[in-house]
């Protein structure tokens, strides 16, 4: 099959390499893609989703997989539905769960979904009475999409009305700020869980765990992710049953019986409290870097997967994963999340340690061909992604595969997995 990936990410990256090592796809074509991403593949540069659909038409392509978020509340899998193209992903209605994070709450709260308590509000004075109603720290959350960055974890009640205020005068993230969530913070250990649905049947992947943070142990702020791994030791049976049957059950449900029946990739981002689960939110697509370590560890080829589940034939599907651990580490560029940073050359040592190469590779995101050669310019440029038989075995392939990695200002985190080897290292 032809199959067409949407995005330009490292998530993007790592679903086209799945593809490329897939005995049933023929041909990867990539809309925009990135600087490595011809690699895998070709990319197409089109105007907008009509003009793209019109591309997938001329070509014959058997499935379009969207990476990123925007594309899917933007309505891309309608456009293509309407022309009778298949496509993977939830609905532009569906969306909203990651789109307006009002939304998600209010679906939560009314499918009895157990999350942190909340108001959400555009009234500044109703939001600074339930500040002060909360103990310190205070979740402020824009309602829409800010690219990953729209949620402020205040210190103290000052800095929470603060950012409030920010976001509701359209300082900090314009209309997407008009409307908030606050809510009351829960103090735990996050988990990455991801559901593929098909709008009624669902699988669950293995858990994953994201490092938000910028700098190790935990600090610095937040980003987009500076690394991740799975399956995570962090979950067992009774915690991974009380997920299913108290957030991903009763969502696939609720959506269905909302009339906006969830077809994708269900990531539900959660604080693990007592080892009781609470969604602290929803997201629509592949997190980024889960999707890095997630792929690799599937033995089921990956366009079975995304077919059946954008066929709504999910039931038919026996998926497998490979015994093994996945650890990805994020290298950054010089001035992330600050700001933009200069173009770097990426120049990567030929690779003689067979090992090595058997076990670890790399996922391109924020990176440009530039006269043949390979430019870091985006935020988090790429991810080493390391396999093993445990954890520590993958983290250290992710590690000395860092070591061969190299551009001016790269920066990364040296800690990435350390909760879960915290007592074994």
């Amino acid at each position: 099959m032809d199959v067409l990936v949407v995005g330009s990410g490292g998530r993007e990256y790592s679903i086209g390499l799945a593809l490329k090592k897939d005995p049933n796809v023929n041909n990867i074509y990539f809309s925009p893609g990135n600087g490595a991403t011809f690699q895998l593949g070709q990319n197409v540069k089109t105007e907008d989703y009509e003009t793209l659909a019109d591309f997938a038409e001329e070509k014959g392509i058997d499935l379009t997989i969207v990476g990123p978020e925007a594309p899917l509340v933007e309505g891309i899998v309608d456009i293509f539905r309407k022309r009778g193209l298949t496509i993977f992903g939830p609905t532009q209605k569906a969306a909203l769960l990651e789109g307006s994070k009002i939304y998600m709450k209010n679906f939560l709260a009314r499918h009895n979904i157990p999350t942190a308590r909340y108001i959400e509000t555009d009234s500044f004075e109703e939001a600074s009475a339930f500040i002060d109603s909360l103990s310190e720290p205070v979740v402020v959350k824009a309602d829409g999409l800010c690219a990953g960055k729209g949620v402020i974890i205040a210190q103290t009640k000052e800095e929470a009305k603060k950012a409030a205020e920010e976001m509701l005068s359209g300082k900090s993230f314009g209309e997407a700020g008009k409307r908030v969530v606050v809510e009351e913070y829960l103090d735990g250990f996050e988990l990455s869980v991801f559901a593929i649905s098909d709008g009624e049947n669902y699988v669950i992947l293995p858990a994953a765990q994201d490092h938000k943070r910028l700098l190790d142990g935990d600090k610095g702020p937040n980003t987009g992710g500076m690394g991740a791994y799975a399956p995570t030791p962090l979950i067992n049976e009774e915690l991974s049953r009380k997920i299913e049957e108290r957030i991903i059950a009763p969502t696939i449900k609720g959506m269905k019986e909302d009339g906006t029946p969830f077809e994708g990739v269900l990531f539900a981002g959660l604080m693990i409290v007592d080892n009781e689960p609470y969604t602290l939110e929803f997201n629509v697509r592949f997190g980024d870097p889960e999707c890095e370590v997630l792929m690799p560890l599937m033995k089921t080829p990956a366009s079975e997967l995304f077919m059946k589940a954008a066929t709504k034939k999910l039931d038919e599907l026996n998926i497998e994963f490979y015994d093994k651990y996945a650890v990805g580490v994020v290298m950054a560029s010089e001035n992330y999340p600050y700001g933009s940073s200069k173009p770097a050359e990426i120049i990567v040592d030929e690779i003689v340690h067979e090992e090595l190469k058997e076990h670890a590779h790399i996922s391109y995101a924020g990176v440009s061909l530039i006269e043949g050669k390979l430019f870091a310019t985006g935020g988090r440029v790429l991810v080493c992604v390391g396999i093993g038989d445990s954890i520590k075995e993958a983290r250290d392939y992710a590690y000395m595969l860092c070591g061969q990695v190299h551009f001016a200002g790269k920066k990364f985190r040296t800690d990435i997995a350390y909760q879960a080897l915290r007592d074994k290292s």
